[in-house]
C-alpha cells in the first residue's frame, strides 16, 4: 500500500523536486532558486508530496502579513488525474489559514483549464489578467484569489 505524505521541503529533496519541475514546466526554475527559497526567504513555505518517500509533487507559497501567494504547484505527469494536486493545494491552504492568512492568490495560464477548475473548487475566482506573464511564450496569466480568513 502506498504511503502518501505531505511535509516541509528540505534541501535533500531538491534533486527530486527538479525532476517534477522539469517534467511540469516549459521554463523550469533552477536548483539554486529552490535552495534560496527554503534557506533565505523568510516569507517562503515549500512542501513536498511523497509516495513511498519519492517526491512526486510540491507546492510553494509566500506569506506576507495576511496575504499568501502560491508560487508554484506541480505533480509529476504520471501521477496526475488522481486528485493529488487537490490534496497538495488543500494542504497549502490549511497551512496558510493556520498562519493567519486572510487572502490567497496565484497566477495560472489562461490555457490551463484543468488547474483553473481545481482552484475554483477551493473558492478561488478570477480577479484580473497579467498580460504576457509567462516568458516562454508570452501567454497571459489569470490572477485568481480567495478570502480564506
Amino acid at each position: 500500500m502506498a504511503e502518501l505524505v505531505i511535509r516541509k521541503m528540505e534541501l535533500s529533496d531538491i534533486n527530486q523536486v527538479m525532476s517534477v519541475e522539469i517534467a511540469s514546466f516549459s521554463s523550469p526554475w533552477q536548483e539554486y532558486i529552490f535552495e534560496q527559497e527554503i534557506t533565505q526567504n523568510q516569507h517562503a513555505y515549500y512542501y513536498v508530496l511523497t509516495i513511498n518517500q519519492k517526491v512526486i509533487g510540491y507546492v510553494g507559497m509566500w506569506v506576507v502579513l495576511d496575504d499568501a501567494q502560491i508560487t508554484n504547484i506541480a505533480i509529476m505527469p504520471g501521477y496526475r488525474g488522481n486528485k493529488l494536486g487537490e490534496k497538495l493545494f488543500g494542504f497549502a491552504m490549511q497551512q496558510a489559514v493556520g498562519m493567519g492568512v486572510s487572502r490567497l492568490s496565484l497566477e495560472v495560464r489562461v490555457t490551463n483549464i484543468v488547474a483553473q477548475r481545481m482552484y475554483r473548487k477551493f473558492g478561488l475566482v478570477p480577479g484580473g489578467v497579467r498580460k504576457n506573464y509567462y516568458t516562454d511564450n508570452n501567454e497571459d496569466a489569470i490572477v485568481m484569489w480567495v478570502n480564506i480568513g
